[in-house]
């Protein structure tokens, strides 16, 4: 019998997957806990989505000959045989719910989730191919009220986060579907003329996607999408009003926003808004948060016709908004227990309870040294500390404050009600 050891070597994490830990862990449960809270305010319900669909749900809303279809989402298929694919997104998922479990009965539906996504995707910052989003939609409501509200809600997300400055509110319409279609043939005309001079994804995206060309970042495009024909030009009565009434309620609120002609959706199920709100703090990658009405999709995914609107944010960069805002929540303690001799340890245990019962944040220094507990338990910087020792028989208490606060009053109160 062989006496070798096996080296095991420490496995590393997947490339383009993260640890999320420490101050980083406490900016992304900041984000989390923020949009909770604003979607309560708005009385967006709550749901959980299955991690992963069949593929077809996926195919057939983003489009089979999209990047995130073609290139980027994790499919295999299960040992009956069935492809699977792990979500790349939300909002085809919801639908698909809203389709198959009877969600109809509660429309207009307004929804609200989070959780983790997947892309195979080259990682940069601020991009994981294992990444997670907020997510919000409004389903079954025809009316611009429903994007005003969405968007008055991303709103006051951003700024109770504390990312707000230097955030700008894009915003574009897409018109209807007769305004769309009318616009996506003057597209495809004035395209063609200059195609030989376009870049090869634009090349390949005249035909089938001409939309996806205005917002090509390619320098060899630029010269042609500045002169392409606009959506205004071919907007319908119905669209114009459409577009007017949503502006009009932004400014109403006081949302500010600003017209980006460019900012397109190419799929054909999109109608009327799209929006995203932009910043230049996180290079390449600036979209925090966007959306857009998607009107046609239902009937894509063989539902009914059903008007639809949502948005999504990266839970990842908004959190690095925040950390480099100074925005996160630090990790406080409200109290901390010091355990000076051990015969005091079940009252030290019954305390302890007390005040994490009474919404106190705590921790009991029991280890070590009795004679070393106090200083190390004063050096944790608690805004209370409690010494808690055992003198001729009696347990004896030294309490301790930074200041005169609301969580010293607590303290003094619970250790008058408990029994020593």
């Amino acid at each position: 019998m062989s006496t070798e050891k096996t080296s095991i070597q420490t496995p590393q994490a997947i490339r383009g997957t993260q640890d999320i830990f420490g101050p980083d862990a406490e900016a992304f449960a900041f984000v989390v806990e923020t949009f909770e809270r604003v979607r309560k305010l708005y009385r967006f319900r709550r749901v959980e989505m299955p991690v992963f669909e069949k593929t077809a749900v996926f195919s057939r809303s983003l489009g089979e000959t999209t990047d995130v279809v073609s290139k980027e989402m994790y499919s295999f298929e299960d040992r009956g045989g069935e492809s699977l694919t792990l979500r790349p997104e939300f909002t085809a998922g919801i639908a698909r719910a809203f389709i198959t479990d009877g969600w109809q009965q509660y429309a207009p539906l307004k929804v609200a989730t989070h959780g983790p996504l997947f892309r195979y995707e080259r990682p940069q910052k601020g991009r994981y191919r294992q990444f997670h989003q907020i997510d919000a939609e409004v389903i079954g409501a025809a009316e611009p009220q429903a994007d005003v509200e969405l968007l008055v809600m991303a709103d006051q997300l951003l700024k109770e986060l504390g990312i707000a400055d230097g955030v700008t509110l894009q915003l574009n319409t897409l018109g209807d579907g007769a305004s769309r279609d009318a616009w996506r043939a003057a597209l495809i005309e004035y395209f063609r003329a200059v195609k030989g001079d376009l870049s090869e994804d634009s090349q390949d995206r005249l035909e089938r996607n001409p939309l996806r060309i205005l917002d090509s970042k390619d320098p060899r495009d630029k010269p042609f999408t500045a002169n392409a024909p606009k959506i205004d030009d071919y907007l319908s009565d119905e669209a114009k009003d459409f577009f007017a009434k949503v502006t009009g309620g932004l400014d109403a609120a006081g949302v500010a926003w600003t017209r980006a002609p460019a900012l397109v959706r190419g799929l054909d199920y999109y109608r009327h808004t799209a929006f995203e709100f932009v910043t230049d703090r996180l290079g390449a990658q600036g979209t925090v948060l966007g959306g857009g009405r998607y009107d046609g999709l239902m009937e894509a995914l063989g539902g009914s016709p059903t008007p639809a609107v949502g948005w999504a944010a990266g839970i990842e960069r908004l959190a690095m908004l925040v950390q480099e805002a100074g925005n996160a929540l630090p990790d406080t303690l409200d109290v901390v227990v010091a355990l000076e001799d051990d015969a005091a340890l079940n009252f030290g245990i019954q305390a302890n309870t007390a005040i994490r019962a009474a919404g106190l944040s705590s921790e009991m220094i029991s280890t070590g040294s009795p004679r070393k507990r106090f200083d190390k338990a004063s050096k944790i910087g608690a805004k209370v500390l409690v010494g808690i020792s055992i003198r001729d028989g009696q347990t004896h208490l030294n309490i301790r404050s930074t200041s005169n606060a609301e969580e010293r009053l607590k303290v003094d109160d619970i250790f008058a009600n408990l029994k020593r």
